[in-house]
């Protein structure tokens, strides 16, 4: 198949799989109603989904499943079984400990979704392999964003149709996958597992720096995706107004799409590590300053902050990604970039959780300054000689 058809075909099956990503975040409040939740509920089950995938990436790294097997059939089996579990949450006799099951088994199956979607398109893509993989994370975002969008709309009053619409657009993409997308002229595939061959990865300078600047980056964006909604309603508590907060967390969210396209166009020319570093400087900068934007009393301001601070904490991303994949050798290069991701996701929930408990103990608008952690290390890394 020419690369020109797909791409977009990887994009759209990308985009629709990752809906299931933050379907019960676009919910969070029906689900605390429903089912008598607290609201903390909002970092367990996200961390749920960050567990899963977590242990989902390290089985798939370690048995090597996406260099062994076709990785548009493990993308097609992957995006089946997370829809269905997906679909857990519509059981009406859920408590927290069942959502967190199922936001969990949704999370194991979604490593067979993104990481294996970065393999795909690296197994037909060499040449302009950053923007290649710019265009799909910037999917991922859409994708994670699209639940907040969905449950501000009038056509779905009923919170349930908005996990119906996730799991559908999850078989539509694996479907879409395992049907037009074959296996890519790059591919290398591995002969036989070997559990601990993965993380000889790391041997690699390179590869080590440009992973580290990776986990920087995931330290501080999963952290705030996930409390997006909650620095809505924090700026209402102190100016009032009458921001819609679904409406403006899937713009928020989503506007990072943009920034992983214009950072993929932009390292064409000035370099996938320069672009990756500006990227993370400037969200680092976002996290330091936020505190001031909660307190003044523009909302336009305010929204136009957070849309640079979206656009910007993502943008990194698929370039880290594009420098893990350079520096990966061929057979290894599907399990390098499943294990980096997994070690990334496991950060995201130290960070998810710092911000779960700081908000019972600390002023709301004063938390986000932890995630400058992430980048201020990964930026140290990157340069260091």
């Amino acid at each position: 198949m020419q690369k020109k058809k797909v791409l977009p075909i990887i994009v759209i099956s990308q985009f629709f799989c990752t809906s299931l990503w933050f379907a019960g975040n676009g919910v969070l409040d029906e689900l605390i109603s429903d089912f008598d939740l607290n609201s903390q509920a909002l970092g367990h089950l996200t961390s749920a989904v960050q567990f899963g995938f977590i242990l989902g990436t390290l089985v798939y790294a370690t048995l090597m499943i996406a260099d062994r097997y076709s990785p548009s059939k493990v993308f097609f089996f992957s995006s089946l079984l997370a829809g269905i579990f997906n679909l857990g949450m519509l059981w009406e006799g859920n408590s927290l400990y069942s959502l967190l099951g199922s936001r969990f088994l949704t999370g194991f199956f979604l490593a067979g979704i993104y990481p294996v979607g970065m393999k795909i398109a690296a197994d037909y893509f060499k040449e302009g392999l950053g923007r290649s993989l710019s265009f799909l994370v910037g999917a991922l975002v859409l994708g994670t964003a699209l639940p907040h969008l969905l449950a501000g709309s009038s056509l779905f009053a009923q919170w349930k149709w908005v996990i119906i619409t996730t799991s559908l657009l999850s078989f539509a993409g694996g479907t879409l996958i395992v049907l037009k997308v074959p296996n890519g002229p790059f591919r290398s595939p591995a002969q036989q597992p070997k559990l601990l061959e993965a993380f000889t990865i790391f041997k690699n300078v390179k590869l080590r720096k440009a992973a580290i600047g990776y986990f920087g980056h995931m330290w501080e964006l999963y952290a705030f995706w996930a409390f997006v909604p909650v620095m809505f309603k924090t700026y209402k508590d102190i100016h009032g107004g009458v921001l819609s907060t679904s409406l403006w967390s899937f713009i928020i969210i989503g506007i990072g799409s943009i920034g992983c396209v214009i950072g993929g166009l932009t390292s064409e020319r000035f370099g996938v590590k320069k672009i990756a570093s500006w990227s993370l400087l400037i969200s680092c900068i976002c996290c330091l300053s936020s505190p001031l934007f909660f307190y003044q009393p523009s909302a336009i301001v305010f929204l136009l902050f957070l849309m640079l601070w979206g656009m910007t904490v993502i943008a990194d991303s698929p370039l880290f990604s594009t420098l893990v994949a350079q520096h990966a050798e061929g057979p290894l290069k599907g399990s390098a970039l499943t294990l980096v991701n997994c070690i990334g996701f496991a950060i995201t929930i130290f960070s998810i959780q710092i911000l779960n408990t700081l908000q019972m103990s600390i002023s709301h608008s004063m938390i986000y300054v932890t995630l400058a952690i992430g980048p201020v290390i990964g930026l140290s890394v990157l340069y260091k000689k």
